[in-house]
């Protein structure tokens, strides 16, 4: 049930504007309000919790200080947006999060005017932030941008990127950087608190700025001294920051991020510097504060089904199957039983990967390079450069930000790389920016890659297997969020012959031939067409790449319709397979095909089921579009 009643001060703010006039005290109190809330809603719903715990004080601080939205706010990543999203007029709805034609998880523009910048990936905040900024400025206007970035976040080189570029312009971009992979340490204190309101006043950035200016004056020797002097004086006040202070930022902090008494000065002074030169303010802060379950939980519940409020017990429904990540894993561990060349990469995600389990079996074969997807892609180049067989396993939708680096350092050297694609398709709650739906189309038109997608957990340990096996360059194989279909599993994969698809049932009129986990819709759909009176073949492609040439001639001669089915968008398997039937001139004695793809939207938040309804990838969709190929829509099902 919601906490209205029991949050009286939260229950009078629809929008920011109302706490401006709070004290203190009331912002503590709407604090504490705001996480009982929090903490309410994701027991119902699931999400990030851990991370939004962490920066409630922040969140109330940063809209109590700045005038959001005119000021704009920019959460990287959004994991932790849960409370803004709570203080931003959003309250009534947040019982619908994750759910279709509810919130999304993430910022979203369109969602509110408070959302100034849609975030799914991390990193982009800074980016983001300067650009509004230097809109800003060429406009003529006033307003604030505050970039709010977690320090995981920083492991990326788009953030430096970001920090570079702004620390050679004359605009004003606020920093947040929360630092929430410590607890509060003792510098984190009292004496903390006032050297980064004294760094952060105007009095002391003026005097700063006449030290600058006076050894500015000095001979070459004596101004050399001067300002290492002068950096000697900072260093002894602000005990850090030096590295963002030489990328031209001036920085403050650490600041305990859950004491208001120190963060909201802090904020004042750094919202009322009128300087045009970016500000960094370092908070520290505790990941799942205020929620003892999650504190005491080693990912500090960072992302969590639903669970039980008083004892923290987390709802665990009952699996029918293995998930696709869990066979995934066990299958490399088997392989690596064999092969001590192979290690294993992440990109910041072990647990998600299920490569956690990899670790725990082989610390010295497994790396996790923080979230940066490009550096993981090139440093799996120089492994394999040196006669290992790296794995790397990287979700789908974060694989993009490794597209340059898996072409030119892995394709173009026909490196034996080998890509673990997690979340491919859609991925239910976490929506569009978390969907895999675009790699058949972006790795297909690679030279010298093979790219296999497994129908089913089985056939995902062979794809294990063949990816192992194969060492003549790279290769991918692609599985979706979620179980398997239930199949017993064997001790090991077995390697497939490279670009050779299967045939599971055989028909005379339709042939349907699946890429991926679409092929259990594809036998619901021939039994439902069978009922009807029409015969259909069932193939499994299992290869998009190199195709099955002579699986292809045999559905395009024997049958009158050919649907290919995938859960990716166009220009994927079913292009390739066109592009092959029309150049063999397969299609000129009148055969039907219809690829089925990914329509070309983006596809939002809603249980996987239905979003492969709205795709039109479901066992009705494909009978659907049989009968209208053949004309025969009005066919009915036999009793």
């Amino acid at each position: 049930m919601s906490e209205q009643g029991k949050t009286p001060l939260l229950d009078s703010v629809e929008s920011p504007a109302d706490i401006r006039g709070f004290d203190t005290e009331e912002l503590r109190q709407l604090a504490d309000e705001v996480r009982r809330e929090m903490i309410d809603v994701v027991s119902l719903t699931g999400g990030h919790l851990g991370a939004g715990l962490g920066v409630i004080e922040l969140t109330v601080a940063l809209h109590h200080v700045f005038e959001t939205p005119n000021d704009r706010l920019i959460w990287d990543v959004g994991h932790q947006c849960y409370p803004h999203k709570i203080l931003t007029g959003r309250r009534d709805r947040m019982r619908s999060l994750r759910q279709g034609d509810g919130l999304s998880g993430f910022t979203r523009r369109a969602e509110s005017e408070y959302d100034p910048f849609g975030a799914g990936h991390s990193s982009t905040s800074i980016s983001a932030g300067l650009g509004m900024a230097v809109a800003r400025d060429m406009q003529g206007a006033s307003n604030h941008v505050v970039a709010v970035i977690g320090d995981g976040a920083m492991s990326a080189g788009m953030a430096y990127e970001a920090l570079n570029n702004a620390g050679s312009m004359d605009s004003r971009l606020i920093v947040v950087l929360n630092d929430n992979d410590m607890s509060i340490a003792p510098p984190v204190g009292a004496m903390s608190a006032y050297l980064s309101r004294l760094l952060s006043s105007r009095p002391y950035r003026s005097l700063r700025h006449l030290a600058k200016d006076l050894a500015a004056m000095f001979p070459g020797p004596l101004e050399r001294a001067a300002r290492r002097a002068e950096e000697y004086a900072r260093g002894m006040v602000s005990g850090g920051g030096t590295l963002f202070e030489e990328m031209g930022f001036y920085y403050v902090g650490p600041i305990d991020g859950h004491n208001l008494d120190h963060l909201l000065p802090v904020l004042r002074n750094v919202r009322n510097a009128n300087e045009p030169k970016p500000i960094l303010v370092h908070v520290v802060t505790q990941k799942g504060r205020g929620y003892p379950p999650a504190e005491a939980a080693a990912d500090k519940y960072h992302g969590v089904g639903r669970f039980d409020v008083v004892t923290g017990a987390l709802a665990k429904p009952k699996a029918h199957a293995p998930s696709y990540t869990s066979v995934f894993a066990n299958a490399l561990i088997a392989e690596a039983e064999r092969d001590p060349a192979i290690v294993a990469i992440t990109a910041a995600m072990p647990a998600g990967t299920g490569l956690d389990k990899f670790e725990q079996r082989f610390p010295t074969r497994f790396f996790d390079v923080g979230i940066a997807e490009q550096h993981a892609v090139t440093f799996a180049a120089g492994l394999a450069c040196d006669g290992l067989k790296p794995f790397t396993a990287i979700y789908s939708t974060f694989l993009q930000r490794g597209y340059d680096q898996l072409v030119h350092d892995v394709a173009l050297q026909n490196l034996p790389v080998r890509f673990a694609i997690d979340r491919a398709g859609l991925v239910g709650a976490d929506g569009a920016t978390h969907a895999g739906s675009f790699d058949l189309a972006f790795l297909g038109c690679i030279p010298n890659m093979v790219l296999m997608a497994p129908a089913d957990e089985v056939e995902l340990m062979h794809a294990v297997a063949t990816a192992a096996a194969w060492d003549q360059g790279p290769s991918a194989f692609r599985y979706p969020r979620g179980e398997g279909v239930g199949l017993p599993l064997p001790e090991r994969g077995q390697a497939l012959e490279i670009g050779q698809g299967r045939v599971l049932r055989e028909g005379a009129t339709v042939a349907l031939l699946s890429l991926g986990t679409r092929l259990a819709e594809c036998l619901k759909a021939a039994e439902d067409l069978a009922a009807r009176g029409i015969s259909a073949t069932v193939a499994d492609a299992r290869f998009a790449k190199p195709l099955d040439q002579a699986l292809l001639r045999r559905l395009a001669t024997e049958h009158e319709v050919l649907i290919t089915v995938e859960e990716g968008s166009i220009g994927g398997f079913g292009s390739h397979v066109l592009h092959f039937l029309a150049t063999e001139g397969l299609l000129d004695r009148g055969l039907k095909v219809r690829p089925l793809v990914l329509p070309d939207i983006f596809i939002e938040h809603d249980a996987p089921a239905r979003q492969y309804e709205q795709a039109g990838l479901d066992a009705k969709a494909i009978v659907g579009t049989v009968l209208t190929a053949l004309g025969k829509t009005a066919v009915p099902a036999r009793a």
